[in-house]
């Protein structure tokens, strides 16, 4: 799409290169920003300039740059890049395709956009937020008055296509800790098309601890996280799972139905972690 109210665009080379003027915002992949008319929008302040690295680890966990596109996370979790390995105990990062492939996108948007576009975007069903809410994701946020934030990425969204970041504040990177990537995790979805947009996304994990974590996304219009100090029985979730709040209705799913089949999908999983772990 022509974007046509854009008479500016700078390369943003520090920090100092983030203070938005009237009208600009920040691009990294772009591939919402020009999918449709933004009409106060006339500049844009490419993040993608500032040579943030993709990947690191560390001993405390993952850390994926907002530039880092959603291909280059796949590849690094499939084990393609040579270069920077996927520790061997981080068995929770099988589930990087999964949620990638929950995202109602072609490969070719994959190698366009970014990770943080998607938690920023803040979609319900945005497939990020999925993956980063399931494993403990906290953002790493630059405020507008030259300060640093950290917020859980459970936290970060308020509703669909709405989140806690103020004009001018610019996601740095989003945190997975390493505690988290060495749990047992799933990722289950569903949508009422084949290729539909998600309806429900259900993620279950087991921690080494024996805790478990499970989350719901796409169904509530803001994530929702039940943590239980060890496995619950069927009844325990399917009641924490119908008691949860934010259950919607659109075109693409009933709030009643969202909630039945994201008991479904997360009876699925606890059944497939307890089998795993026998």
């Amino acid at each position: 799409m022509d974007i046509t109210s854009v008479t500016s665009y700078r390369r943003a080379r520090d920090r100092g290169d983030l203070a938005l003027a009237p009208g600009e915002v920040v691009i990294a992949g772009g591939t919402w920003l020009m999918s449709e008319p933004q009409p106060g929008t006339t500049g844009f302040v490419d993040l993608t300039t500032l040579g943030w690295p993709d990947l690191e680890i560390d001993a405390s966990g993952l850390r994926i740059a907002a530039t880092c596109t959603i291909a280059r996370l796949v590849a690094w979790a499939e084990g393609r890049l040579p270069a920077l390995p996927v520790p061997a105990d981080w068995r929770a990062a099988a589930i990087v395709p999964d949620a990638a492939n929950a995202l109602l996108a072609s490969f070719k948007i994959w190698n366009t956009a970014t990770v943080g576009g998607n938690l920023c975007r803040s979609f319900a069903a945005a497939a990020m937020v999925s993956l980063c809410v399931a494993l403990d994701g906290v953002a790493e946020v630059w405020t507008a008055d030259g300060g640093e934030r950290r917020i859980p990425v459970a936290e970060l969204v308020t509703g669909d296509g709405t989140n806690v970041l103020a004009r001018g504040d610019v996601l740095r990177a989003v945190r997975l800790p390493a505690e988290a990537l060495r749990s047992r995790a799933l990722l289950r979805k569903i949508a009422l098309a084949e290729h539909g947009r998600s309806g429900a996304v259900v993620t279950g994990r087991v921690d080494p601890g024996g805790a478990s974590v499970f989350t719901i996304t796409a169904a509530t219009w803001t994530p929702t996280v039940l943590r239980f100090a060890e496995m619950p029985d069927a009844a325990a979730l399917a009641a924490a799972v119908a008691a949860a709040s934010g259950y919607y209705t659109d075109p693409l799913g009933s709030a009643d139905w969202r909630r039945g089949v994201s008991g479904v999908l997360a009876e699925r999983i606890r059944v497939e972690l307890i089998e795993g772990g026998a």
